[in-house]
């Protein structure tokens, strides 16, 4: 039977764990298991013998090619007095028995996700690293999400792959303490994951590939591991609610929703009970990711778009963008804010509102200048959006017109279009 994605996903991390731990070498690992998952569908082509287990499988067809490029490169006398062993009998192993220097008891992606947030590497280079090795992100997504260019987010994973390999020498996983300082990375590349997940995909059409329940089965591992850290809590709350929502961000056609137009009555009930309550047990503390749940929390549980509590929401992104001012936090601020304008009791002082409503444009115009990509979309996103709320058709319509262009995002595209020629 073919090899499906779901289960490409689940075995991936498996092989590329075994692999690093048999070669010493994460890069190895990689390059080695890409050959092997390769020819394993190639066999299947070729009408083979069906294959029972595919991380057996590809893990001692990679061990095998790896073994034989040793020996072309004459270096396997450095290896022979290991491979002599009788516990290292590489001709009867399979994924499960290779064993790792430094065995934990580690989900495999874990495992992979604490290794490549190695602190001998920048904090940049690790993101890369781990969003690309272990979260499977291409270099475009990985790029757009941190804001920097194709090129270098390409070169950064190479350097950061060659700097672990002469910092460390040999694949290990850290001991408990190095895993609890290297926690607060694991956690933003996991995050970051279900974000391009979030951003990219409104509607995903093959559930198993799906990038944002990958994330969330990584963050229920991180929970086993750390159930009483409040950021990790947090996290998976976030994740929990970002899921819970995403059933009703698109209409039957494909286009995007906003927010006013969602039909809550499909969201998943049971992920939004789980979420709300990830989120209570995440306010223990203020972090960045139990800020965040907070946030989430107050969007899922109001009934209505018109009963959601925007001036706490503006407070609790306040609270945030201290912590962790990133500009993407700053938009998601500044529209909140416009949102608690608009629902104010300022009838009496329009004057007031239509000054605050000024500096709100004036700060999101800012961004949109001088923000890194994703955050001066966001911005001209929320730039139309205010003008097309507040009746100026014309200029929100050129400037959705012009977001649909370059608009990456099918669903989104969609929605510019349709604002774009829809009478308020």
């Amino acid at each position: 039977m073919p090899l499906g994605s779901g289960e490409f996903e689940e075995a991936w991390p498996r092989i590329v764990r075994a692999l690093a731990s048999f070669t010493g070498s994460l890069d190895d690992a990689e390059e080695y298991a890409a050959e092997a998952v390769a020819r394993a569908a190639a066999h299947e082509r070729d009408g083979g013998v069906p294959i029972e287990s595919y991380a057996a499988w590809c893990t001692s067809v990679a061990r095998r090619a790896w073994l034989d490029d040793v020996r072309r490169r004459s270096t396997l006398r450095r290896l022979t007095p290991e491979l002599a062993r009788p516990e290292a009998d590489h001709t009867a192993m399979d994924a499960d028995d290779l064993p790792l220097r430094g065995t934990v008891d580690l989900d495999d992606r874990l495992a992979l996700l604490f290794v490549a947030c190695d602190e001998a590497l920048s904090a940049t280079s690790r993101m890369v690293l781990a969003l690309r090795v272990v979260c499977g992100l291409t270099i475009p997504e990985i790029a757009g999400h941190l804001g920097v260019q194709e090129t270098a987010a390409a070169a950064r994973l190479t350097r950061a792959k060659r700097a672990l390999a002469e910092a460390r020498g040999t694949f290990s996983v850290p001991d408990t303490a190095e895993r609890t300082r290297r926690l607060p990375v694991v956690i933003a590349c996991v995050a970051g994951m279900f974000t391009v997940a979030h951003r990219t995909v409104l509607d995903p059409a093959d559930a198993l590939a799906d990038t944002g329940r990958q994330a969330l089965s990584i963050a229920d591992a991180l929970v086993a591991v750390y159930p009483a850290d409040t950021e990790v809590r947090g996290l998976r709350a976030v994740i929990r609610l970002g899921l819970a929502r995403r059933p009703g961000r698109v209409d039957d056609s494909g286009t995007g929703l906003a927010l006013d137009e969602v039909d809550r009555s499909r969201w998943d009930a049971g992920l939004l009970r789980a979420g709300l309550a990830e989120a209570t047990l995440a306010a223990a503390g203020d972090g960045r990711f139990a800020l965040e749940a907070a946030i989430a929390g107050l969007h899922s549980s109001a009934p209505t778009f018109e009963r959601t509590d925007w001036p706490r929401i503006v407070t609790v992104y306040g609270a945030l963008e201290q912590r962790w001012p990133s500009p993407s936090v700053r938009v998601a601020r500044l529209v909140a804010t416009a949102h608690a304008i608009g629902v104010a009791d300022t009838a009496g002082d329009t004057a007031t509102r239509s000054a605050a409503l000024a500096d709100v444009e004036r700060e999101l115009a800012s961004l949109e200048q001088h923000g890194p990509a994703y955050a001066s979309r966001d911005a001209s996103l929320a730039l139309a959006d205010l003008e097309w709320r507040t009746g100026r058709q014309e200029q929100a319509a050129a400037r959705y017109r012009d977001l649909a262009e370059v608009m990456p995002v099918e669903a989104l595209r969609r929605f510019c279009l349709r604002r774009a020629v829809t009478p308020r």
